[in-house]
């Protein structure tokens, strides 16, 4: 069952575009509906030489396809680092088939996937990822940063979900390097964007409200606390009583809560990393989950909005599922 959004807020390279805020009914939902349900998963990008997948990737596509068929999505939030090692060259890549098309092929999968980049992507061309979007039915890259606005179903309550670009906010990161980001090719796309940002989250009133980004804020793992969003960023998640910041990057699960912000680290869509050098970099007691191991065989998270609560839920792609959480709604009064 696909759900259609039907209102997107679009920013694009140079011009960034901002329209008043229009939370839209989801077509096609049942009326007995009373909740938003969807996966999110970092970091499946597979592999870019045959057979283009890991057995991560297709042990982790398989339990999707499961857990959508049993416990219901409206949709995917893909996190960044959709295509290893260096993205794609043009919106004709096999890499579109190979990798995702081929892969994600369950029923229980077809519907949109809201798409953003990592910088794996940005290695080679983002523009052509969002131009897919006009050849895939179920690909949604509408820009390299952008808003989704959600009525719950069956409710007066309303979701957003910001998707951001830290790559274009903080610089490229050369993994095999252990290279962290030194700040932004060009400053102004960067300043457009947290501009942007300001403006959607200082106008913004929904009951949850969800920022996604590539680079973590907080991370235990190999590439720990990302210094330019803790800068400019997490300021911002504070501020705004953001419900929850998705990420990926490091792969492996994490959830890290801070000043009633969730930190949710969703990257192991493709390998699987149990590093934990950065345990003692992230505020004291706030790590409530992590899990890098081999044996869990891939993981992703299953998050479901109701008008009261947002329950989150940790799974491993050999069948289980390993933390969950709820999350209060945004106090709308305090705003």
């Amino acid at each position: 069952m696909e759900l259609r959004l039907v209102s997107v807020l679009m920013a694009a390279i140079p011009v960034a575009f901002c329209f008043p805020t229009a939370f839209q009914d989801l077509e096609g939902a049942a009326k007995n509906r009373t909740s938003i349900k969807f996966l999110a998963v970092g970091d499946w990008g597979g592999v870019p030489y045959p057979p283009y997948i890991t057995a991560v990737q297709k042990a982790t596509a398989r339990e999707m396809s499961r857990i959508a068929a049993q416990m219901g999505t409206d949709f995917v939030l893909s996190l960044g680092d959709n295509f290893y090692y260096s993205g794609v060259d043009s919106v004709d890549s096999p890499r579109f088939k190979d990798t995702f098309e081929m892969v994600y092929t369950a029923k229980s999968l077809q519907v949109p996937w809201y798409v953003l980049a990592g910088n794996h992507d940005h290695a080679g061309n983002v523009r052509a990822q969002i131009e897919y979007s006009k050849k895939s039915d179920r690909w949604r890259f509408p820009g390299y940063y952008y808003e989704l606005n959600f009525r719950i179903p069956s409710t007066n309550k309303t979701l957003t979900i910001i998707m951001l670009d830290t790559v274009l906010l903080c610089g490229n990161s050369l993994d095999y390097l252990d290279e962290k980001p030194r700040g932004p090719l060009r400053a102004v796309d960067a300043n457009r964007q947290l501009t942007w940002l300001q403006q959607r989250l200082a106008q913004n009133k929904a009951d949850f409200l969800l920022v996604a980004g590539h680079y973590p804020v907080w991370s235990v793992s190999e590439h720990g606390p990302t210094e330019c969003l803790l800068r400019r960023l997490r300021p911002l998640l504070l501020k705004y009583k953001v419900t929850a910041f998705l990420c990926g990057h490091d792969h492996n699960l994490q959830y890290i809560e801070e000043l009633d912000v969730g930190y949710i680290v969703s990257g192991a869509g493709n390998f699987l990393d149990p590093d934990v050098r950065h345990w003692n970099r992230v505020p004291k007691d706030s790590v409530k989950f992590f899990t890098g191991q081999a044996s869990t065989l891939g993981g992703f998270v299953h998050a479901e909005v109701t008008k009261d609560k947002m329950i989150v839920t940790f799974l491993q792609a050999k069948g289980t599922s390993l933390y969950r959480t709820v999350l209060s709604p945004r106090d709308r009064d305090a705003l």
